[in-house]
């Protein structure tokens, strides 16, 4: 079965740090585009940051550029969101959620929802003073 389960969430201050977890069952993500999405209450769910781990290809959202790194760790079937100076803006909940379509392998990865799948159910992230 494949699955995707978001971990590493919490409550922290503006400025604090946390990393996020998706951990891959039922198929090796290193080749699938693994994007991260979060969704504020009230808003709709938005793209911030795509990992294909098997060429090391990522992007981000500018409102996450400098702040943010993903990366994958493909022993553990892993992709990670490291998310550093937190502010209350980003605060929601986030997803990870997985990807095949694209003209070529670098086009895999979009900040848009379009054709992703094995969404996961969440983890929220709080930054709040």
């Amino acid at each position: 079965q494949v699955q995707l389960v978001e971990s590493g969430g919490g409550l922290v201050q503006p400025g604090e740090s946390l990393r996020l977890s998706c951990a891959a069952s039922g198929f090796g993500l290193e080749f699938y585009a693994i994007g991260w999405f979060r969704q504020a209450p009230g808003k709709e769910r938005e793209g911030v940051s795509c990992i294909v781990s098997s060429i090391g290809h990522a992007i981000y959202a500018d409102s996450v550029k400098g702040r943010f790194t993903i990366s994958g760790d493909n022993a553990k079937n892993t992709v990670y969101l490291q998310m550093n100076s937190l502010e209350p803006e980003d605060t929601g909940v986030y997803y990870c959620a997985a990807r095949t379509r694209g003209a070529t392998v670098y086009d895999m990865c979009i900040l848009g929802t379009d054709d992703f799948g094995a969404w996961g159910r969440g983890t929220q992230v709080t930054a709040s003073s």
